[in-house]
């Protein structure tokens, strides 16, 4: 890894760089002790004596928890398990199946502490930040917990004759799928996107990020207390090219949040078996600050936008386009705001950002900054690592100068950097956002609204938030959200998000008459009969 020092890098605020939030407090040590790992670790689908893989706190490097590694053949046993299980589960009404979301919804609120400690502990993010998850969680279940059964309920349809057919569109759920959820978002990414699936009837066989198992495993046991059967839900954990293909080879649909270049091959595998997936990959998001706009606000949002969680958000902000005519007063606010963040790691509310995950994420934020300096960018706030306040930290970064050449500009860093560029036109700004291959979230900033839907439409992203950064979106739960291009496949939320998990069926009963010759009919005057009959249903206006 390089060394990248204030004094490596040129920069126009030179100085102590950010502060440090105040510390104390509970250390993760004593947080996550080893009985409690125990006990989640026991929920782990690993049969015999399995290996152990360390995993470590990001927060202080030291390690956190020896995790039982699954074996191929512990994943075919977990999708027996759920197999078994499923039917009973998938034959209870609907909203047997939605109360169990809404315990959950409660147990989660009451204990949230729990969760929110071991997500701090194994992602090193701000327990601020892990309150988000906590939230989307929450609001996922009441969700879904309410509106399942609108979403799943039998749909009567236009029958082939009116009245002589009657035709319902039912859903059915897919039986067992293989979820694959990464380290980044540990409770949203895997219990968040589960939920719509067991109250569509199915079970899940889960293949959690290693890093992060102890907050899936958490939740698994938070919903068995709310009354999920045990077996609908299988973890198994281990390493991704190993278990991850074993999941895809027996899901009947799988479910995959992580890197484009992975979720190409899940997409590959998935393909071979005729089975369905939905994709949430990468992005190189914009936010467009308009002439108009509201520069402090903007500014406050431009901080959420680009470094919460650290910025290892697949959503987050990393490409800034900002209007020439107001582009100095705005960095002027972004900076300073960006320089005043406070960074930490205790197990309480107070920091603004927290720790990188792992050394590798480190890397990769300290290169793509580095060598955009040394080719003359320049570093507006920010711009080092943070060793003192441990081992995986990263001052929040503003590069300014930024041209094409530079791996920073296309490359998604999923870390506290973000570019700053500057136009002249909204057409510029639109076809600058568009110009990447990804097409995940976008935000827009003005002070006319109408002006900021209209930017909105011709931005080719999944979601796109108007004087938001992207909580205003990924919050709207009953919305779809996903991305086009190479962001992805498949939506997440809303109905999309639930019935991507049920085949639709479609049942239709004939009655008094079939669709055919009859009542001494011959095939010419069955056509003319139906001819006629066409005619005069279009000049009635049916559908």
């Amino acid at each position: 890894m390089s060394d990248l020092t204030a004094d490596a890098v040129t920069t126009e605020h030179p100085g102590a760089g950010n502060p440090a939030a105040p510390g104390g407090g509970r250390t993760v040590a004593s947080a996550v002790p080893p009985s409690l790992v125990d006990r989640l670790a026991a929920g782990v689908t690993a049969a015999g004596e399995p290996d152990l893989v360390e995993t470590v706190a990001p927060l202080t490097g030291e390690r956190l928890a020896g995790l039982p590694q699954s074996t191929p053949a512990d994943v075919e046993v977990a999708f027996q398990l759920a197999r078994r299980a499923q039917p009973a589960w998938a034959a209870l009404p609907v909203r047997r199946r939605a109360a169990v979301l809404l315990r959950f919804h409660d147990l989660l609120l009451k204990r949230q502490d729990e969760v929110l400690d071991l997500i701090q502990a194994e992602t090193g993010k701000a327990r601020l930040h892990a309150f988000e998850e906590v939230m989307a969680v929450a609001m996922a279940a009441r969700h879904y917990g309410r509106a399942a059964h609108a979403y799943l309920r039998d749909k009567r349809r236009g029958g082939a004759l009116p009245v002589l057919t009657h035709t319902v569109e039912a859903r059915r759920p897919k039986g067992v799928i293989g979820h694959i959820s990464p380290w980044n978002y540990p409770l949203e990414l895997s219990v968040g996107d589960a939920l719509p699936a067991f109250v569509a009837g199915n079970a899940v066989v889960n293949k959690p990020d290693t890093q992060t198992a102890l907050t899936a495993l958490w939740a698994r046991e938070l919903l068995v207390e709310a009354g999920l059967p045990a077996d609908l839900w299988q973890i198994v954990i281990g390493d991704g090219p190993v278990i991850g293909p074993a999941v895809v080879e027996h899901a009947d649909y799988v479910s995959f949040t992580g890197s484009t270049r992975t979720g190409r091959d899940v997409a590959r595998r998935a393909a071979e078996r005729l089975v369905g997936a939905s994709l949430e990959l990468g992005g190189k998001n914009a936010m467009l600050v308009l002439s108009d706009a509201d520069l402090d606000a903007a500014a406050a949002g431009a901080v959420r936008a680009c470094f919460s969680s650290a910025g290892q958000l697949c959503i987050s902000i990393e490409r800034l386009l900002v209007h020439r005519s107001v582009a100095d007063a705005f960095l002027e606010r972004f900076a300073a705001r960006t320089r005043a963040l406070r960074l930490g790691g205790g197990l309480a509310y107070g920091a603004d950002m927290g720790s990188l995950v792992s050394v590798r994420q480190l890397e990769t934020t300290t290169r793509h900054v580095e060598e955009a300096v040394k080719a003359g960018a320049t570093v507006l706030a920010g711009g080092r690592a943070r060793p003192d306040l441990g081992p995986f930290f990263h001052e929040p970064t503003i590069l300014d100068g930024v041209t094409p050449d530079m791996t920073v500009c296309a490359e998604e860093t999923f870390g506290p950097v973000v570019s700053v560029y500057r136009f002249d036109t909204d057409d510029e700004a639109v076809a600058a956002a568009n110009s990447t291959p990804y097409g995940l979230n976008s935000s827009v900033w003005t002070r006319d609204l109408r002006r900021g839907r209209a930017v909105a439409a011709r931005l080719r992203t999944g979601t796109v938030n108007v004087n938001e950064a992207y909580a205003a979106a990924y919050g709207s739960i009953a919305s779809p959200m996903g991305g086009m291009g190479d962001s992805g496949l498949g939506r997440r939320h809303g109905a999309e998000g639930i019935l991507r998990f049920t085949e639709a069926q479609t049942v239709a009963t004939q009655r008094l008459l079939p669709i055919a010759p009859s009542f001494g009919l011959d095939d010419k005057q069955f056509a003319g009969l139906m001819t006629g009959g066409l005619r005069a249903l279009k000049a009635l206006r049916f559908r």
